[in-house]
């Protein structure tokens, strides 16, 4: 094989992968919080959340994905799914 195949086959592989380890969408981050109750099952389920709004004792905890966001509330330690949507526009 001549190094110009080699570096497009090299890259094409790399383009693969890097595709497969982006955003998970919101459908996949629902499925993976189905029975999730508290705080540290939803940080051990999603990871720490790309934005957290606080006021008082309630937390909004917003996730981005693919294909538009995922927003729960926590509540002390009790973990709600608030809604899901679209993103922001900038």
């Amino acid at each position: 094989m001549d190094r110009r195949a080699f570096m497009a086959a090299l890259a094409a592989a790399l383009a693969a992968g890097l595709s497969a380890c982006g955003r998970r969408t919101k459908e996949e981050m629902i499925e993976r919080v189905r029975n999730v109750e508290t705080r540290s099952q939803l940080e051990s389920a999603l990871g720490r959340p790309d934005d957290i709004r606080k006021l008082g004792p309630v937390e909004m905890w917003t996730y981005q994905a693919s294909n538009g966001q995922v927003v729960f509330l926590v509540v002390r330690d009790q973990v709600t799914l608030q809604a899901t949507g679209t993103r922001p526009r900038p």
